[in-house]
């Protein structure tokens, strides 16, 4: 059974830099077909997603946050990670790292990003 796992700081400040890792376990992120995401959810708000590097290594990103965001692999920890740059209040969310085929099909739990001073 694949499970995923955000980490990374709760908090951080304006203008600088959200750095987040998702590990995987129960599934090689280099396999299969799967598309490895970034969601988030600020509050009082719905899901946005953020982006997705594939098994391939490519990567695709919403159109709206593409210029401030970066996704990369580690395939040696089977793990990838999310760059937000120049962050504001606005990008306080919870943070979600996902799997999908057809379908998000497997989530983290979750994760609080507080964009503050």
């Amino acid at each position: 059974q694949v499970q995923l796992q955000e980490s990374g700081p709760g908090l951080v400040k304006p203008s600088q830099t959200l750095s987040l890792t998702c590990t995987v376990s129960g599934d090689s992120i280099t396999g299969n077909s799967f598309y490895w995401s970034w969601i988030r959810q600020p509050p009082g708000k719905g899901l946005e997603w953020m982006g997705a590097i594939a098994y391939s290594g490519n990567t695709y990103y919403n159109p709206s946050l593409k210029s401030r965001t970066s996704i990369s692999r580690d395939t040696s920890k089977n793990s990838f990670t999310l760059r937000v740059t120049s962050v504001t209040p606005e990008d306080t969310a919870v943070y979600y790292c996902a799997r999908r085929d057809i379908h998000f099909d497997s989530w983290g739990q979750g994760t609080q990003v507080t964009v503050s001073s």
